[in-house]
């Protein structure tokens, strides 16, 4: 079974350096796992025995679209009411522990690598079982398109999405889909890019999509705008739209990132 990295939590001892590689810029932010601390957890309204990690919110002049939750749920917590925005839709990926989602009154069994889509007023509840049960929840508000409905709530795992190479790479490099990129009614997509020890992206990545990434497993160094910065499982990445990147991904081990990216929207063309 794969492993996922999770927040560390706990505070670092007296001793420890307080040098690290976190930081912020105008077109990149890097949100290191060593960072990730009780310190920094926050809670929610109608959520019980949860604690919580923002690793990214709209943030005016950066990246406006997401926000990106690491969500800790004890034993029997959880929440029936986790939603208060209507026109929000989510993706959750599971990445320890176990516990239950209820959609629409079905209940699901969700453990390390299940992933559910959740479109606008998707009614759904979760609870923890056995853990603590963490998990990834991204939030976007779903945009109208003409002739567009939100896309069906579903739950799956990542054993079953599908892995597509890149062209020319010999699989060094492939995206784990869960939906089909054709499919109009999806506005944002939560993908893992999966690299093999000496895979690359052997360009500098440069549009119109923001992003965050989350590293599940391994190292690998990364270009973000002009700067080259080493990042390892559990560092988190958020990128502001036309930052180029670009990664080499030189081993022992895979890399791999939970991503997610805007997309099939015109641009607003007056202020939002």
């Amino acid at each position: 079974m794969t492993d996922y990295a999770t927040p560390p939590a706990g505070l670092p001892g007296q001793n420890v350096m307080s040098t690290d590689r976190a930081m912020f810029t105008t077109a990149y932010a890097v949100i290191p796992r060593g960072v990730q601390r009780d310190i920094v957890t926050s809670y929610l309204p109608g959520w019980h025995d949860t604690r919580l990690w923002v690793l990214a919110r709209p943030l005016s002049g950066f990246a406006e679209t997401f926000s990106h939750y690491i969500m800790e749920v004890a034993d029997g917590g959880g929440s029936t009411t986790p939603e208060p925005e209507g026109d929000a839709q989510g993706v959750l990926f599971v990445v320890a522990g176990t516990g239950t989602l209820t959609v629409a009154g079905q209940d699901h069994a969700i453990a390390p690598g299940s992933y559910a889509y959740l479109p606008p007023g998707c009614d759904w509840a979760v609870k923890g079982e056995s853990g603590p049960l963490t998990f990834h929840w991204l939030r976007k508000l779903w945009v109208p398109g003409v002739g567009l409905e939100p896309a069906a709530a579903f739950v799956t795992r990542e054993a079953d999405g599908t892995t597509v190479e890149m062209p020319g790479t010999d699989g060094a490099w492939s995206t784990t889909r869960f939906v089909d990129p054709g499919d109009l009614r999806h506005d944002m997509h939560v993908n893992i890019v999966n690299f093999e020890p000496g895979g690359t992206i052997p360009f500098a990545e440069t549009h119109v999509m923001e992003h965050g990434l989350y590293v599940l497993e391994g190292k690998a160094v990364y270009r973000l705008n002009t700067d080259w910065v080493e990042v390892e499982a559990g560092d988190y990445m958020w990128l502001r739209a036309f930052c180029p990147q670009s990664c080499y991904a030189g081993g022992p081990g895979r890399f791999r990132y939970l991503l997610y990216k805007d997309v099939n929207r015109h641009m607003p063309l007056r202020p939002l």
